[in-house]
């Protein structure tokens, strides 16, 4: 369904409502320095009356030559492709390039499908502007859309993250994209009397009536009345924005300071942080203090807020799992042990497909669920497990749950072990003890498993790997490989019809 200057969108038209609106795009321009600036800016266009001033304004602003119309095709509403079409031919109709992509919404996300569909078009969005090289995107989100937001989040009981609602500018952790709205301080009334003045058709989506979704009950029946009893409502609202973005910010920096100390107490350790806390300073802080990072962190790893409930119950987790594995070994990572290991096993927190874990006094999100198995394993470091080889092509070693896997391999194999060598001595299995050395190339220097599993980016978590000895030689290291001082390609035998095998390395999770 379209909408044009006939219907009833406003009351007023004008020279005003005009101004006011190309006056937001100039002051958007001239604090994004893209005034001066001939790089092309994105429009995400959903032909509503919001997205059409917004096109139209910029267009006028900047030239249809710096615009792209971007619309995501969501496939919800009987008239999707109508709208495309009519999104299309707007675009075209101002000499602009216009580019569309389909999306799949899931209704079973668990986040509910307004947020699903939110999620599925900055996705869509994002990656057509990385496909037109393009680092600007423009939101037509207006003062009464903030207004409406600060007041969902209120009602949500959310934290100042959400009271800061949307930002005027801001680039998303890990995008490439800057997200722009420029009109934020706009009315809506203001953004139709435009329409009207400037005779522009757009799309009407009836769901936008429908008062049992929260924010569309907000604009129907909520604002209506404020607009009575509190005419000044949407001024008083973005300031509560503002001022909750202020302090948003403050504590972000006292997360990021948290994060680095965090982070410097496991630089001693053998590896490197790979996105992990130190449990032992993270719980050296206050319970608030402490949540503030927790939250921080988890925003910085790529996964969406958690509730206060959710951060709350982790803190609880830990500090349970930290205070009941003192004198076993969490935090001191220089004498892990299979006590301190086990008991951040322990933990049972969930959110956005990932599992938190406590392992050897490290604090990392884990892709998966709480209720499967840690890729790392509790092994205490003095057991030592023996394997004798007699040909068996499967070993299980269920203290490290995984299995080495000896296949029959060609002698051009570069991997490739002779089954002499094998037999040359009792094969074990040894747990790490610091300072091993490993050759990966036949004319390489020696260098120390560290070394080589920090080059190969592997998280310290996923270290605690056996380590296969053939007598007192380290031959084989997983996730590295064969120690080319034992074995070499020059190492063939002159008889035909020797053996060859090659070892794998295979976790549980992947042999199930």
């Amino acid at each position: 369904m379209t909408a044009s200057a006939d219907s009833p969108a406003g009351s007023s038209t004008g020279p005003h409502a005009e101004r006011v609106v190309l006056d937001a795009l100039g002051v958007a321009l001239r604090a994004s320095s893209l005034a001066d600036s001939n790089a092309r800016i994105a429009i995400a266009f959903s032909g509503g009356v919001d997205s059409s001033v917004l096109l139209d304004a910029a267009v006028r602003m900047i030239g249809a030559g710096r615009c792209i119309a971007l619309h995501v095709h969501h496939g919800l509403n009987a008239h999707a492709d109508q709208w495309l079409a009519h999104c299309a031919a707007f675009a075209q109709a101002r000499g602009v390039s216009f580019d569309a992509r389909r999306v799949e919404v899931s209704r079973d996300s668990g986040a509910g499908l307004e947020a699903a569909a939110r999620d599925a078009r900055y996705a869509a969005l994002d990656a057509m502007c990385a496909g037109h090289d393009v680092q600007t995107l423009w939101l037509a989100q207006h003062a009464d859309d903030q207004a409406e937001t600060v007041l969902l989040q209120l009602l949500r009981g959310a934290g100042l993250a959400g009271l800061a609602a949307m930002a005027p500018q801001r680039l998303p952790n890990g995008a490439s994209v800057t997200r722009m709205r420029p009109l934020l301080h706009v009315l809506r009334a203001q953004i139709e009397q435009y329409a009207l003045a400037c005779s522009l058709t757009w799309i009407y989506d009836e769901s936008n009536a429908d008062t049992r979704y929260a924010r569309n009950a907000l604009r129907h029946d909520v604002l209506p009345a404020l607009a009575i009893h509190f005419p000044g409502f949407r001024d008083a609202l973005a300031r509560t924005a503002a001022h909750a973005a202020s302090a948003q910010r403050l504590l972000d920096e006292l997360a990021r300071r948290d994060l680095s100390d965090a982070s410097a107490d496991l630089a001693s350790d053998e590896s490197d942080a790979s996105g992990a806390l130190s449990q032992r300073a993270l719980l050296a802080l206050d319970d608030d203090r402490a949540l503030n990072l927790l939250r921080y962190w988890t925003r910085a790893q790529g996964l969406p807020a958690a509730s206060a409930a959710r951060m709350g119950d982790a803190l609880r987790q830990l500090r349970e799992t930290g205070e009941g594995a003192e004198g076993c070994g969490v935090g001191d990572t220089s004498a892990p042990n299979a006590a301190s290991a086990t008991t951040g096993h322990a933990l049972r927190v969930d959110h956005a497909g990932h599992a938190l874990r406590s392992y050897r006094g490290r604090v990392y999100w884990e892709a998966g669920d709480s209720a499967e198995p840690p890729d790392e394993t509790a092994i205490d470091a003095r057991e030592t497990s023996e394997l004798v080889w007699r040909g068996e092509s499967v070993w299980r070693l269920p203290q490290w749950r995984g299995t080495f896997v000896f296949a029959e391999a060609s002698a051009d194999d570069v991997d490739a072990i002779p089954v002499a060598t094998l037999a040359a001595a009792t094969l074990r299995a040894r747990s790490r003890e610091g300072g091993e050395r490993l050759k990966t190339g036949v004319n390489g220097a020696s260098r120390t498993l560290k070394n080589l599993f920090q080059e190969r980016g592997v998280p310290a978590w996923k270290r605690d790997v056996p380590l296969l000895y053939v007598g007192e030689t380290l031959l084989f290291v997983p996730l590295i490989g064969v120690n080319r001082a034992v074995v070499s390609a020059r190492e063939a035998s002159a008889d035909s019809a020797a053996r060859y095998v090659r070892i794998d390395w295979r976790e549980d999770l992947q042999l199930a």
